[in-house]
């Protein structure tokens, strides 16, 4: 199988809000792939960006499924700490075709852009909460 290249998929992933290093890879050896790293859960913006990863990488659309799977991954929680200190999050192919650099492009063509600007993250339900405040 030959090796895949990652580096891509790495660094747009590393440039999102609440994700943190290192974004560690692997390869199986019937050519599937995986990606897995942390996200900052108490960031202000760690579940819009695993809602919209969530969205992308798992449903799409009924016509448009990717062949991966983006998932919590995490030791029992009496182990280590508990899941808070060790969850991680992974991407998954399902489909030995479908390259890191291709998951990178769907990523960056429906994720908010500029994926590292924090504002292009913030939805309209963050807006009304903010004005509930006042």
């Amino acid at each position: 199988m030959p090796e895949r290249d990652f580096t891509s998929l790495r660094t747009f992933l590393g440039r999102m809000p609440a994700i943190e290093q290192p974004v560690e890879t692997g390869t199986g050896d019937d050519g599937r792939w995986s990606v897995k790293f942390s996200i900052d859960i108490d960031h202000a913006l760690a579940w819009n960006v695993v809602q919209e990863l969530g969205c992308v990488l798992n449903y799409l659309s009924l016509g448009e499924r990717l062949p991966t799977v983006f998932m919590p991954v995490s030791p029992a929680p009496y182990l280590n700490g508990g899941p808070r200190d060790y969850l991680s999050w992974v991407i998954e192919s399902t489909d030995p075709a479908f390259a890191p650099d291709k998951c990178r492009e769907w990523l960056e063509s429906r994720l908010p852009n500029p994926v590292d600007d924090p504002s292009q993250w913030e939805s309209d339900d963050d807006d009304d909460d903010a004005a509930d405040d006042d």
